[in-house]
């Protein structure tokens, strides 16, 4: 197998089918991402002659491996694709994009894509208001964090300046 040269850990994803199918989807979502080599079976197989067995793919700068590797294992939420992101605008589009065509909401920014791959989208800020040093304030942005599927900055900026 020849890959781009590797990183020191790439997340290794495992599909039925439709690794390159997402791995093209995932990096349309994302600035400084593409797909780096697709891996097809050869005679010895063990998939059909040409088809895709593993594609190496970027995502904003992280290098990712996808496996055609047959229905013996599924994405669970054990693990999930954590997105910072600066502004609700970034939130809104990740958020609308994922869960299109068969993808679910789930709470407290996490979701499922139509491939079964859980991602947790989530404001750069949350993680700041949470490690404030007055419990109170963080208190209080957990606690709208809780009610929500989708993160409002807004609502979590309001529950954090509250006096």
């Amino acid at each position: 197998m020849t890959m781009a040269s590797p990183q020191k850990i790439t997340p290794f994803l495992w599909f039925n089918q439709e690794a390159e199918e997402a791995a093209n989807f995932y990096v349309s979502l994302f600035e400084d991402s593409k797909i780096l080599s697709v891996v097809r079976h050869g005679d010895a197989g063990p998939g059909p002659k040409g088809s895709v067995m593993v594609v190496e793919f970027q995502l904003a700068g992280q290098r990712f491996q996808a496996l055609n590797g047959g229905p013996t294992f599924k994405f669970t939420e054990a693990i999930s694709l954590l997105v910072n992101c600066d502004s609700q605008e970034e939130i809104d589009t990740l958020w609308s994009k994922l869960t299109a065509n068969g993808g679910q909401e789930v709470e407290c920014g996490w979701l499922k894509d139509r491939f079964g791959l859980s991602w947790q989208i989530v404001p750069s800020r949350f993680f700041q208001m949470m490690q404030d040093k007055d419990p109170k304030r963080s208190q209080r942005v957990m606690q709208a964090m809780l009610t929500m599927k989708k993160f409002n900055i807004a609502r979590l900026e309001e529950a954090y300046a509250q006096a």
